[in-house]
């Protein structure tokens, strides 16, 4: 059976399209399962910032890795890969289709691509963290400017985590090339993409006012219950977009306003990034994400392709 990835930046609908096309499927004769791809949703307690659909709100439909992780866990690419492979063997062997949905680029890129991740080395990895903790995500990205621009092109600067790893990879394996998901990836198995895109400006008031409500549905709080569970442990967690202000406005350490507006940028930043990891998933079928006629159109295409 199908493998279907639904992607696209934040706040373009994902969640609702797959929802959708899972009862498009159903309406087919045919059963459908969604198997989450966005990082921070694999977090147990992170609702109300990822944006994460409560058990009421999933209409019936089975999802996959989501709450899987405690906020003290770190992600891993490869370990999500795995499970998000054998979610998928398992929900097509039962002769479902698997609807992949997420915004996380690499993680979707991970499942769909015939991408193999390079070893690591606990030495090398410790002391470039050392170098991050003391140094900032900016020198270690301008270093991985040097040493190899193109991977430093796709790597986000803000992003740690990504710097790190593709640091530790090219030191390990002595390849800058090794760092990289290649422009023409192999396929892992047959799979359909479809991108939800946006128009700029009505996607940035969109995301905005989702900023406004996470504070006015009770950001502060969920985050408030998740720092007895070690969020400020947390070496993903704690840094996610939204809950990195809603911690540092509970700690005294930002005003409401400034958190607030740190997390609408911050989140505007990483819609554009999204927007061009996406732009590379060249047999995607892109949909305007506000043309209602458009996405009933692609329902019933998808639905019928089966």
């Amino acid at each position: 059976m199908t493998l279907i990835a639904v992607v696209g930046a934040t706040g373009t609908g994902k969640s609702a399209f797959a929802l959708d096309l899972a009862e498009a499927f159903d309406r087919a004769g045919c059963t459908a399962e969604v198997v989450n791809a966005d990082a921070m949703q694999l977090y147990r307690g992170m609702d109300i910032g990822t944006a994460k659909l409560a058990l009421g709100e999933r209409r019936g439909v089975p999802h996959h890795l989501l709450d899987v992780l405690e906020v003290t866990d770190e992600a891993s690419v490869a370990a999500y890969q795995a499970e998000a492979r054998a979610r998928i063997d398992e929900i097509t062997g039962r002769g479902s289709v698997a609807l992949l949905v997420g915004g996380s680029g690499l993680y979707v890129s991970s499942v769909i691509h015939d991408f193999q991740f390079p070893g690591t080395d606990p030495d090398v990895r410790a002391r470039l963290e050392a170098e991050l903790a003391e140094q900032g995500p900016g020198m270690l990205h301008a270093r991985l400017r040097e040493i190899d621009a193109e991977t430093a092109a796709k790597v986000d600067p803000l992003n740690g985590r990504r710097v790190v790893r593709a640091l530790e990879v090219i030191e390990v394996t002595g390849s800058p090339a090794a760092a990289r998901i290649p422009d023409d990836p192999v396929p892992w198995r047959p799979h359909r993409i479809v991108h939800l895109r946006s128009d700029r400006a009505r996607l940035v008031a969109r995301l905005d006012a989702r900023v406004d409500d996470m504070w006015a549905s009770g950001l502060l709080d969920e985050v408030r219950g998740l720092v007895p569970l070690g969020l400020e442990r947390g070496v993903t967690a704690r840094k996610a977009i939204g809950y990195a202000q809603a911690l540092a406005e509970l700690q005294g350490r930002m005003p409401r306003t400034d958190a607030v507006a740190e997390t609408q940028q911050l989140t505007r930043t990483y819609a554009r990034r999204q927007v061009g990891w996406f732009k590379r998933y060249r047999d995607a079928v892109q949909i305007d994400a506000d043309d209602a006629v458009a996405r009933s159109a692609e329902l019933a295409r998808q639905a019928a392709l089966d």
